[in-house]
């Protein structure tokens, strides 16, 4: 038996952690300031007149204030309670009555990359911080692929996410009337490999269902008039993010001809914002020339319906555990993925 300790697992903090689409941080001139919660730590984000991007933590030295409840100053911040004034790399330089600043009054800044409009941010050791460990979420700003971004909140610990995102057979059911459409799924074996690259630690998982209707999701952008071969295969690296390759061409295509296929491209990334509570940042690309605006915004409005169908369920999965917190789980055969994909994650938080 499994216990469940979804809400109670250490994080893995020499990563990098999605923080933000780009288009979410106010311009360098922007009278607004941003602040979002990573590993239960509070973090403001702001543009610097360089065209950069600075991180601070969201909490005055002094009296422990938000400093997102201040202003901004250039590429400063100014506390709104007593009005200590921080700049980008997390320095006081002005204390309002004090003639000489306190060495002490600082903040703690976090390293930040950005990268194909996705903003990481580096929760552990900042002299780790290496961009060569950044995803290849390529098809998040790629002139050959078109897409929608998008952001859900969970009230539910990001490995309950992760699981449902590494086990696709629950598209048969979760997701019938969406991105499902087949019992087909549900019953496919995948290919289960573990991702070793330079820079990159996950599970890479394969999953091939042939000769099956296409699904309401897929008749949205493009008619079909014969049942389809589909493909799911993705990565899912540590510590939690998804990019996948995905489609369906007419069962009587070759293999090699995509003339008629259906390509996507998927970029998904948990990010824990306490133990209890997830940002889940996502995309799914099509092929730029097959479709308009109007395709690509009823992929996200699929996308949505159907996010929201994993969100109910999973809240609804949280909720049944808080009742009973020792209750063991029972691991089938659908579940190695997810099981390998934990067992990996907590090997590297032991050795942290």
């Amino acid at each position: 038996m499994e216990t469940n300790n979804a809400s109670h697992s250490p994080w893995l903090r020499n990563c990098w952690y999605v923080i933000a689409w780009d288009h979410e941080i106010p311009a360098a001139d922007a009278p607004t300031l941003f602040t979002r919660t990573v590993l239960g730590e509070p973090i403001l984000v702001m543009r610097t007149a360089d065209g950069g991007f600075a991180a601070l933590q969201d909490r005055c030295c002094h009296r422990l204030a938000p400093l997102s409840m201040g202003r901004r100053e250039g590429d400063c911040v100014r506390c709104g309670y007593h009005g200590l004034k921080f700049d980008a790399h997390g320095a006081c330089v002005e204390a309002p009555g004090i003639a000489k600043v306190p060495a002490k009054a600082c903040v703690r800044t976090y390293p930040l990359a950005l990268r194909h409009k996705w903003l990481f941010v580096w929760m552990g050791d900042p002299a780790r911080a290496d961009t060569a460990l950044l995803p290849d979420n390529f098809s998040c700003d790629h002139p050959g692929w078109c897409n929608k971004p998008g952001y859900l909140h969970y009230d539910t610990p990001y490995l309950l996410i992760c699981d449902n995102l590494l086990d696709f057979s629950h598209l048969s059911y979760v997701h019938e009337g969406t991105l499902g459409g087949s019992t087909r799924i549900a019953q496919a074996v995948p290919v289960i490999e573990k991702v070793a690259g330079p820079g990159e630690q996950g599970i890479k998982v394969s999953r091939h269902v042939n000769d099956v209707p296409p699904p309401p999701f897929y008749q949205r952008f493009r008619q079909f008039d014969s049942n389809l071969d589909r493909w799911f295969v993705y990565e899912f690296l540590l510590p939690g993010t998804l990019l996948m390759h995905s489609g369906g061409r007419p069962v009587a295509d070759a293999k090699d001809d995509l003339s008629r296929a259906v390509q996507l491209h998927s970029c998904q990334t948990l990010t824990p914002e306490t133990e209890t509570s997830t940002h889940y940042f996502f995309q799914q690309s099509h092929r730029a020339g097959h479709g308009d605006a109007s395709v690509t915004q009823s992929i996200y409005d699929s996308l949505i319906t159907a996010f929201n169908e994993d969100r109910d369920m999973i809240t609804a999965q949280h909720r049944s555990i808080l009742r009973n917190p020792d209750a063991p789980m029972l691991p089938l055969a659908m579940d190695a993925a997810l099981i390998q994909f934990r067992r990996l994650l907590m090997q590297r938080v032991q050795a942290e």
